[in-house]
């Protein structure tokens, strides 16, 4: 398992994002639940989202992050970052892959 950075940012008004805010969050839930994600939030000021994600490949955590209903709904592009932790707390170890 590798562990990635996908970086969401907002193309959209806040308007058409909270819109989709929703579905966006269900899909959050659905890949927690599915063990891809293992933690997400909005960036300060609000001009998109981080998810921490874990997978086999890079490709394959686009093609999730591609499904995310910002990007479908054409209010947010992605971009995946793999990355290789060199030190983690304990208390947020389980974001490595």
């Amino acid at each position: 398992m590798a562990s990635f950075i996908v970086s969401l940012t907002y193309t959209g008004s806040l308007e058409a994002v909270d819109a989709l805010l929703a579905d966006h969050v269900a899909w959050l839930k659905t890949n927690r639940e599915a063990g891809h994600f293992v933690g997400w939030g909005r960036k300060v000021p609000r001009e998109g989202g981080i998810v921490l994600a874990v997978g086999e490949s890079r490709e394959a955590i686009a093609a999730l992050a591609a499904q995310d209903p910002f990007v479908t709904g054409g209010v947010a592009s992605v971009e995946v970052i793999e990355w290789a932790p060199s030190f983690l707390d304990d208390s947020v170890a389980g974001i490595a892959g």
